[in-house]
């Protein structure tokens, strides 16, 4: 397992990638209002956010996102931003020294008896199309946000449990917060939480088929033993940021 971890983080698609630690106690914040664009760079992005509409037949919505501005081990503080920013900088990476754009996600890493659960990403999706990865995962939005500006990243990823695989709050336990992982072109971070859960493998299959929304195809529990044969498998094809937080929530130290 170890020899196929390290084999993985020293790939060359991994140059670049940054993981940011954090605590257990880490708290988000809402410190600021969303910056205005100038009139240029706001017509730039809606020209890019069009092509994107066009691209996916107009299923984008233009929702909000957690915006990281600062990130320390103990807080991160940011603002909410729109998504046709996101889409924006994901398309043209160069426009993040104007658009400064840090949009955090909270992503599981779910272990149970029969091992990890992992699921691969619509091949129509607009970031990391067709990459295996480990479910369930989110944006952070403004249904995250608490009293005082404070959001909630656990809150995020527990709705993202239920949307995307039909597991209930109570079907888990024992979360655990993992690092931030930063992609290194589209900024996109990732904060990975683990939990655990009692459920088999068929069971989580079965919650999948009847209350997820479909978002993996297929979806496959990994034994620890068998993770080596699995990560030589999908290769490249597993997105970066499941690398940190199979790292860091299975293999400690």
């Amino acid at each position: 397992m170890n020899d196929a971890m390290n084999a993985a983080m020293n790939d060359p698609a991994m140059a670049g990638w940054v993981a940011h630690d954090v605590t257990q106690d880490v708290t988000l914040r809402i410190t600021r209002d969303t910056p205005a664009l100038d009139p240029a760079l706001d017509d730039e992005v809606s020209r890019l956010w069009d092509a994107a509409q066009v691209r996916m037949q107009g299923r984008l919505f233009n929702g909000r996102v957690f915006n990281a501005d600062v990130i320390t081990p103990d807080a991160i503080t940011g603002h909410w931003t729109e998504f046709r920013r996101i889409v924006a900088q994901m398309d043209r990476p160069a426009l993040y020294a104007r658009l400064r754009v840090r949009p955090l996600s909270a992503g599981g890493l779910i272990l149970g008896p029969d091992g990890v659960v992992f699921g691969r990403r619509p091949v129509g999706a607009i970031y990391q199309a067709g990459e295996w990865q480990l479910p369930p995962a989110g944006s952070i939005d403004p249904g995250a946000e608490r009293e005082g500006g404070r959001v909630d990243a656990l809150h995020q990823l527990l709705a993202e449990l239920h949307e995307e695989l039909g597991l209930t709050e109570e079907m888990v336990s024992d979360p655990r917060f993992l690092c931030i992982v930063e992609h290194p072109g589209s900024h996109v971070l990732d904060m990975g939480i683990s939990l655990r859960t009692s459920l088999d493998a068929a069971a989580i299959h079965a919650a999948h088929k009847l209350g997820g929304n479909g978002e993996y195809d297929p979806l496959e529990i990994v034994p620890i033993a068998e993770l080596p044969a699995f990560l030589r498998r999908v290769g490249g094809a597993l997105n970066g940021q499941a690398h940190f937080f199979l790292a860091r929530g299975l293999l400690p130290g």
